[in-house]
């Protein structure tokens, strides 16, 4: 049983136990309210898979700041249609749009919004969503995220394309992959240079499939899709313009005698290794024996919280410099992106190797 198969069983063995705050439940909410169709009666994601998709985005470190549920804890501000057609980001994502699947260019845009820090200056925008409907009161829908720094399309939802005749969950898997590989083909690279699962998962509320595509020759997922009722959610998570550090070290922590590579984006940092004065063959070592980070640096009095703030940073920096044209992020952007990250960071320094995430 593979790594990934074994953290995603137990992330839906503690998605039954989960019990989340009001607060915060109306929040995952409202943020997941993007990707299905607003009639709950008629499409509603069922406490298992959203509270799977939560503690994944959570817990497993990939492409940073791209999921919703975490990003939308921020303040958005609504956008109108004008002013995506004349916002550089907004022209840039619906161009990739309307070059992959062309009969959007007849959708309207129906809502839109983008996040940023209202004190900087120079209103860099770290994510914009933008939400396009076919007119004449079809239901036929897609939805965009699209990452303020790097410019890709980090997130695509596909609603209602398929007849209500025939919708998305009565078709068969080969006939649901074709659909998603059309999509990756047209609005990413080509399908071609990747191999792909399709798995059905526990929902017995719900057909729902995932599928993970991964690049030949790797083992690492790039684009991961979940496909429910009539709609396609599909996320960009890995191998984008915003790579992480030169990896040092591969599979820093272990499980069942093998490497686990989860965290080594986060781990093989520079800073980190200064800040422990240790080095990422060593820091291996010690993890080797059962210990966590924190607790590694706890021997050297180097407290939680600071680590949190390195590890958080060089991410955060890492992120703005992956398509910032040399532009400074203002302290207080920066300050934004480490909050967002911030508890898969504390996940990965509190977890011991040969244990479950």
């Amino acid at each position: 049983m593979s790594i990934e198969h074994k953290i995603r069983e137990h992330l839906h063995n503690e998605a039954e136990t989960i019990t989340c705050p009001p607060a915060i439940s109306k929040r995952i909410e409202q943020s997941y309210s993007q990707y299905v169709n607003p009639k709950r009666s008629e499409q509603t994601m069922k406490k298992r898979l959203i509270a799977s998709l939560v503690a994944t985005a959570i817990l497993i470190p990939t492409a940073a700041f791209a999921a919703p549920a975490l990003i939308d804890m921020f303040t958005r501000t609504p956008m109108t249609a004008d002013q995506v057609k004349v916002d550089k980001l907004g022209r840039a994502t619906l161009e990739k749009l309307y070059n992959a699947l062309p009969e959007t260019r007849s959708f309207e845009i129906i809502d839109a919004s983008y996040l940023g820090d209202p004190n900087d200056p120079t209103r860099t925008t770290i994510q914009q969503s933008i939400v396009l409907q076919e007119k004449g009161g079809t239901e036929k829908r897609i939805t965009l995220h699209a990452n303020g720094i790097t410019g890709e399309v980090e997130d695509l939802t596909q609603e209602n394309w398929e007849p209500k005749q025939k919708p998305l969950h009565t078709l068969t898997e080969q006939e649901i992959k074709a659909k998603v590989d059309y999509i990756i083909d047209k609005m990413y690279s080509n399908i071609k240079d990747f191999e792909v699962t399709l798995e059905q998962m526990d929902n017995q509320h719900e057909k729902t499939w995932m599928l993970n595509y991964t690049k030949k020759g790797s083992e690492t997922p790039i684009y991961q899709v979940f496909v429910y009722g009539n709609a396609i959610s599909l996320s960009h998570i890995g191998g984008s313009k915003s790579t992480p550090p030169s990896i040092t070290v591969e599979g820093l922590f272990s499980l069942n005698g093998k490497p686990d590579y989860t965290a080594d984006s986060f781990l093989n940092d520079e800073k980190l290794f200064a800040l422990l004065q240790i080095s990422p063959t060593v820091l291996k070592q010690e993890l080797a024996k059962g210990r966590s980070v924190v607790e590694i640096a706890a021997s050297k009095n180097v407290t939680k919280q600071q680590v949190i703030d390195v590890i958080a940073r060089t991410q955060a920096e890492n992120q703005y410099k992956a398509d910032s044209n040399g532009e400074k992020a203002s302290e207080s952007l920066i300050k934004q992106f480490m909050k967002a990250v911030e508890p898969k960071v504390l996940a990965v320094i509190e977890h011991k190797t040969e244990t479950e995430w």
